[in-house]
């Protein structure tokens, strides 16, 4: 076989051919894209392996799908046959934290929350928190500019990204960005890769922004409302306030539902929706003061405000637990919208009314401090695929979203799902200038192709 040669290059245990074995690799957590058939897995360790595996894929035109830890919910790391995958998992170090800089340096394979809590031993913090930030890679990250409950107040990925080295198609290694805060020498290749989904190089390492952890424990603000319309008032009325909240999570009442029969949380029959804000800081007590007025004037039903550490956890245990909670329901086409904050209420209207012309359930969580929204279209686990109606009432909320002036995707990346819709929102010159750039870097189309663009 022609990955013999590649086996040959590689320290032994590096390259899996084992069909059983690669099966593994092949998708992400979403399972309504079909994978192909790899002819091999490259379990890297370190970047010269990468740089190995890439000039091998070159010289032989095969297609590389890159992974991290495969926790991706758009097909973006699913294989094509004939492709060869390349798992950044076991590159794990993290090779520096310097708190005097507020930077560290890591592999691709280091886990989200473990970087955080490394960074925490001295003071910092590492900012962007996924959902799955107990099982995401800071390489996966990167490739879909993820987001996470924090970024309301600092921002997603790109935000926390300084500089990077990656590998092109061809095995040559760039790198970009600085450690400093401010640079503008060249072109901002930094920001092109991050979120690129794999498709214009390997990130092997990256130089990460590092914030100090605030010092006191964060003030938590919860408030249930009638409905989601009243909710989404009263973030846009936050976000008015200027108070510069660290969270602000939004629940519907189909999602409470289904937490309430899965943990017993003890829903009122009347709340048609859950609103979680944090402030942390010097101001938190005043800023979390202004945040409970604006839910009161909305038509909050109930408004908490607390500082007990184990009570926010618990809070946000119910946010972060929300999809598992959902999935209870049946199979689940996860979406990801967004929208100007300004236009949340219409977007929630849209959603809900959606849901109620294509008769689909459609639970929806969203990071309602940056706009993004995630609802759920909840179908029959049986199905062999998507069902028709789903996929429809998807296209309504997207052709929503595009009108209030948002995007397809906040988070999670386009991969293989969303790819039928990128005209519409990018249009023809910009798509062309996506592609052009796309050629430039990789001129035989084998970084995980058909992904992203």
């Amino acid at each position: 076989m022609i990955i013999d040669d590649l086996a040959k290059e590689l320290p032994s245990g590096r390259v899996i051919t084992d069909p059983d074995q690669i099966g593994a690799y092949c998708n992400d957590e979403h399972s309504y894209v079909t994978p192909g058939q790899a002819c091999g897995v490259v379990v890297a360790r370190e970047r010269d392996d990468v740089v190995a595996a890439l000039r091998w894929a070159s010289r032989n035109r095969v297609p590389v799908i890159p992974r991290g830890a495969g926790t991706g919910i758009v097909g973006g790391t699913a294989a094509i046959d004939g492709c060869l995958i390349v798992s950044l998992a076991k590159m794990t170090a993290i090779r520096e934290l310097s708190p005097e800089d507020e930077l560290a340096v890591v592999e691709p394979g280091v886990i989200n929350a473990e970087l955080d809590r490394q960074a925490r031993k001295l003071g910092l913090m590492y900012a962007p928190d996924p959902s799955s930030y107990e099982t995401c890679t800071i390489g996966g990250n990167i490739a879909t500019n993820a987001g996470g409950l924090r970024c309301v107040k600092y921002g997603v990925t790109r935000e926390s990204v300084l500089g990077l080295e990656a590998v092109l198609a061809d095995g040559s290694v760039l790198r970009t960005g600085r450690r400093t805060i401010k640079g503008v020498v060249g072109y901002d290749l930094t920001a092109l890769l991050i979120g690129s989904e794999g498709t214009l190089g390997v990130v092997t390492e990256a130089t990460l922004r590092l914030r100090p952890a605030p010092q006191q424990p964060p003030v938590t603000v919860a408030a249930e409302f009638p409905t989601i319309r009243q909710a989404a008032e009263a973030v846009w009325a936050i976000i008015r306030s200027a108070v510069g909240p660290s969270l602000l999570e939004l629940m519907d009442r189909t999602t409470l539902v289904a937490m309430d029969e899965w943990r017993n949380i003890g829903l009122d029959p009347a709340t048609g929706a859950m609103l979680l804000g944090q402030a942390d800081g010097s101001d938190a007590q005043a800023a979390a003061a202004v945040m409970a007025r604006c839910c009161e004037d909305a038509g909050a039903s109930v408004v908490a405000v607390s500082s007990d550490e184990a009570e926010a956890a618990q809070l946000l245990t119910v946010r972060r637990t929300a999809f598992n909670a959902i999935e209870r329901l049946g199979a689940c086409l996860i979406e990801d919208v967004c929208v100007p904050r300004s236009k949340l209420p219409e977007m929630f209207d849209a959603v809900t009314r959606i849901a109620e012309q294509y008769k689909v359930l459609v639970p929806t969580v969203a990071h309602a401090g940056d706009g993004n929204l995630h609802p759920v279209f909840v179908f029959d686990r049986s199905l062999p695929e998507i069902p028709a109606e789903v996929w429809a009432a998807a296209d309504e909320v997207f052709r929503a979203a595009l009108a209030l002036g948002g995007t397809l995707t906040g988070e999670h990346g386009v991969g293989t799902l969303k790819r039928h819709w990128l005209g519409e929102e990018l249009g023809a010159e910009t798509l062309a200038a996506n592609l052009a750039i796309k050629r430039a870097l990789d001129p035989l189309g084998i970084l995980n192709p058909g992904k992203a663009i």
